[in-house]
C-alpha cells in the first residue's frame, strides 16, 4: 500500500509541473494540453469517493494557485471526480473483472479505457472552457478551444498511460 502511495504522490508532482509548463503552451490559438488530469483516471477504482473528491479538488486548486484562475480548475476537477464512478461502470460491467483496480489500457482493454478517458477528458475539457468564457457570446471558438484541447490531451494522455503503465511478462 505504501509503494503506491508513494507512486501516487510522485505521478502528482511530475504531472503538476508538466502541466505548469503546458499551460504556456497554446496550438493554433485554440488547443492547450490537459495532462494534470490522468492523475484523477488513474485512481484505484476502489479508492472510496471521499477521497477521490478530496484529491481530485486539491489537485485542480494546486493548479489555480500556480495558474491564478479562481478555483476553475478545482470545481471542474471535483465535478469530472463526481461522475467518475458512474462513467467506469457505464464502460466496465463489472469491477471484478479487472485484474488490477487502477483504469488503464492493461487493466481494461485499449477500447474500454479509451471511452472511460475520452469521456472525463471531454467533460473537463467542456466544463473548463465553458467557465473560462462564461458566456455563449462565442461559441464556435469556445467550442474549438474543447475539440482541440481535448483531442491534444486524449492523446498525451494515451502516452502517458504506456509510460506509466506497468506491463506484466508472461513467463514461458
Amino acid at each position: 500500500m505504501t509503494k503506491t502511495v508513494i507512486q501516487f504522490i510522485l505521478l502528482f508532482i511530475v504531472l503538476t509541473v508538466l502541466q505548469l509548463v503546458c499551460n504556456k503552451i497554446v496550438l493554433w490559438g485554440v488547443a492547450m494540453p490537459v495532462v494534470f488530469i490522468y492523475l484523477i483516471l488513474r485512481l484505484p477504482v476502489n479508492l472510496h469517493g471521499g477521497w477521490v473528491l478530496t484529491i481530485a479538488f486539491f489537485s485542480g486548486l494546486i493548479i489555480d494557485i500556480f495558474d491564478n484562475t479562481p478555483g476553475m480548475n478545482a470545481l471542474a476537477c471535483t465535478l469530472m471526480a463526481a461522475v467518475r464512478r458512474p462513467v467506469f461502470n457505464m464502460f466496465v460491467s463489472r469491477e471484478n473483472d479487472m485484474n488490477i483496480p487502477i483504469p488503464s489500457v492493461d487493466s481494461m482493454g485499449i477500447g474500454d479505457y479509451f471511452k472511460y478517458m475520452a469521456t472525463l477528458v471531454t467533460l473537463y475539457c467542456s466544463l473548463i472552457f465553458l467557465i473560462q468564457a462564461f458566456s455563449l457570446h462565442d461559441i464556435v471558438l469556445t467550442l474549438a478551444r474543447i475539440a482541440a484541447s481535448s483531442a491534444l490531451s486524449i492523446m498525451i494522455i494515451f502516452a502517458l498511460d504506456s509510460l506509466v503503465s506497468t506491463r506484466r511478462e508472461k513467463r514461458l
